[in-house]
């Protein structure tokens, strides 16, 4: 944890000495408070023992708009789980379960399905319109979309979406929706050419599927989780000699939102092709976010001496993936040869 923790605020102090273009050796006085602040922000947000304390008000307050912002459209979703939990679902002390975020996205889901048609048509017509006006969105759309680069499409790429929009939003009696967060603009422009020809049965189901996608991620956001279970593992196993890689070099970063990339770790793997000392991130380490693996599988072929080309077909591989369940095990591993290379998401 340290290591991580020295590696982000040196990235922050790069950029606030860039941003008050100071030297490399001023005072660390606003790096500290930088650091400080940015911490609180993310310890200020509540965990889940202190959600399943919370009396119908603060639990509407924090939740009603994880399905959509409009609480008069869609807070039914947080108070009819509250009120659900509060007459069946208690432990022998009066607080309710759902010990994990899982859990309490489950619970959500599952209040969302047991809505009639009707009232999931309605949650489905409070979502707003990609690519609107941003000053017309709300807070977290605007942070969303503008993620997705939905405020840079070109003129053409603008008008071809509106296009799609209005004959989707024609043909289906609701706004396209997707779950940008991220995703990139061509992401959704493909996926609205794609869905706009769906029946209407197929695509209420579609849409239903995205509203659930961006809860997920809103509650990932607004839930903070001291201690994850989940963990990342690595197997790299050499499919030219039918054997485990063991002594390949690997870095694990961590890719931010603005393009820089954190060191998070490396490792050398142990006879068995496996990381030593067991997972690459574990605990509170081990956070939702997009990660790379870099494999120096040509350093490992020539230190075991199999054949390769003079300009090697495979040197360096770079494996991004992303980590979206806080409570999952991730394990990512790579199968390699001179010429080929895949992976999977195992568990």
């Amino acid at each position: 944890m340290r290591h991580i923790i020295q590696n982000l605020r040196s990235l922050l102090a790069y950029h606030i000495r860039r941003l008050h273009n100071a030297p490399a050796t001023c005072d660390d006085t606003l790096v500290d408070e930088a650091f400080t602040m940015a911490s609180s922000e993310s310890d200020s947000h509540p965990t889940m023992s202190d959600i399943r304390l919370f009396p119908l008000a603060d639990f509407v307050g924090l939740l009603g708009g994880t399905y959509e912002y409009d609480r008069e459209h869609s807070s039914w979703v947080a108070e009819t789980l509250f009120l659900s939990l509060a007459e069946a679902d208690e432990d022998e002390d009066g607080t309710k379960k759902m010990g994990t975020i899982v859990e309490l996205a489950a619970a959500m889901k599952q209040t969302v399905e047991n809505a009639s048609h009707e009232k999931k048509l309605e949650l489905l017509k409070a979502y707003p319109d990609l690519c609107g006006k941003v000053e017309a969105l709300p807070a977290e759309s605007q942070v969303e979309q503008g993620r997705a680069g939905l405020q840079t499409l070109t003129d053409e790429e603008r008008a071809r979406f509106l296009s799609l929009n209005s004959a989707y939003r024609t043909k289906f009696g609701f706004p396209f929706i997707l779950a940008v967060r991220n995703v990139t603009k061509y992401t959704v422009l493909a996926s609205v050419e794609g869905r706009v020809g769906n029946s209407q049965e197929v695509e209420f189901v579609a849409a239903l599927k995205q509203v659930h996608k961006i809860a997920w991620m809103r509650l990932l956001a607004a839930v903070r989780i001291k201690e994850p279970a989940g963990f990342l593992t690595c197997h790299v196993f050499d499919t030219a000699n039918g054997t485990p890689a063991a002594n390949m070099r690997i870095l694990l970063h961590k890719l931010l939102d603005d393009g820089e990339r954190v060191l998070v770790g490396e490792f050398v793997t142990n006879l068995d092709g496996r990381l030593p000392g067991g997972p690459a991130l574990k605990g509170v380490d081990f956070q939702v976010g997009v990660y790379e693996w870099t494999f120096f599988a040509g350093d490992y072929f020539a230190r075991i001496g199999t054949p390769m080309s003079g300009t090697p077909f495979l040197d360096v591989v770079p494996l991004r993936f992303g980590i979206d369940n806080p409570e999952d095990h991730f394990h990512v591993p790579l199968l390699v040869s001179p010429w080929s290379f895949s992976t999977y998401r195992g568990s």
